[in-house]
């Protein structure tokens, strides 16, 4: 009689570098975002079996994976502070990870099936609080008068000014920038739609200062807001951006008590899109300006020229003054890399 063939475990994390480098961006068509999500997403997961559990990503297995953890994995993001929204987030990444090895592996399905029972987290509902004009001149306002403080400034500047996204204005590099035009050329939108965005001629000058400074003009593809650590460049992360505006804020808030507890790069576009459609801006120039899908299907084909889009955002001024290893081997970080994480 022959002896039954016994298959090892899958590890979970075997199939994560070609989920999100070939299948995500290549097969599915997936934006750069919604991939980096992925990503932060997984990796987030990786970390807390890591040192919650202490688990090897060399060792942790899809049969591991149950419905139990996954829920102390909720309830352990709650804890550390997170959104329910951005558990939320980080949930439905680990399922469509999932569901991707299931569809690859018949023995995963029943974990897929399992994993696909834990429900959403409740998202309160809440009225967003926007900033006054006051309150958005006395952050503006924070940055010393230092080489780094120019660069923030610079960034909450275009920020506001021209309601792109965070992660729009990170992918940003020197050539996008028209001084002469008072254009952005923004193509890391979603669904990777390129636009061109309008900038005001106050926003083009304080740019004009930040390039004098951080750019000598032999790299015309070189990241436009970027770090250099220990020799290494690279584009500012997310949360650098989300820091520093959060640390203004809190300073402001000494003498600005109308300054919001939490201020972060988005709340500076809704601020921008609020003032704008109050000030009578179509909506369908807002549409364009915040690279948005079309509001009605009639509407389609009426899309605004850059100087219609420049007079429609310069309607409201700028509140600022005028004035190599085997895979499976090595350490955790390593390996990580190795799967496409952090």
């Amino acid at each position: 009689m022959k002896n039954k063939k016994v298959t090892a475990p899958t590890l979970f994390f075997s199939q994560t570098l070609q989920y999100l480098k070939t299948y995500l961006p290549l097969q599915m068509g997936r934006s750069p975002e919604t991939i980096r999500s992925y990503t932060d997403s997984l990796t987030s997961f990786r970390k807390f079996i890591l040192n919650e559990k202490g688990i090897s990503i060399a060792k942790f297995t899809f049969e591991q994976c149950t419905k139990e953890l996954i829920l102390e994995y909720l309830a352990y993001m709650r804890k550390q502070g997170e959104s329910p929204a951005t558990c939320n987030v980080r949930l439905s990444a680990i399922k469509t990870y999932i569901n991707y090895a299931a569809d690859n592996d018949v023995a995963i399905q029943s974990v897929a099936l399992r994993i696909s029972k834990v429900m959403t987290l409740k998202v309160p509902k809440r009225e967003k609080k926007l900033m006054t004009v006051e309150a958005l001149k006395i952050l503006l306002a924070q940055p010393q008068n230092t080489k780094k403080g120019m660069r923030n400034k610079t960034i909450m500047i275009l920020l506001y000014d021209s309601a792109i996204r965070l992660h729009e204005l990170i992918d940003l590099n020197v050539n996008d920038i028209n001084l002469e035009r008072f254009t952005l050329h923004v193509a890391s939108g979603k669904g990777n739609k390129e636009r061109t965005v309008a900038i005001t001629k106050i926003t083009a000058e304080h740019l004009k200062n930040y390039l004098s400074v951080y750019h000598d003009g032999s790299n015309p593809e070189r990241p436009l807001f970027y770090n250099v650590i220990k020799g290494t460049e690279s584009r500012l992360s997310p949360k650098t951006i989300e820091a520093f505006i959060q640390k203004y804020a809190d300073e402001a808030r000494a003498t600005c008590p109308d300054m919001p507890e939490r201020v972060y790069p988005h709340l500076l576009r809704a601020e921008r899109t609020t003032l704008l459609y109050r000030d009578g801006v179509d909506p369908i120039l807002l549409a364009q300006i915040l690279g948005h899908a079309d509001i009605e299907t009639t509407k389609i084909y009426a899309i605004p020229s850059t100087e219609q889009l420049r007079e429609a955002m310069e309607k409201v001024p700028m509140p600022m003054d005028a004035d190599e290893k085997p895979l499976w081997e090595g350490n955790e970080d390593e390996m990580a890399r190795n799967c496409g994480l952090r």
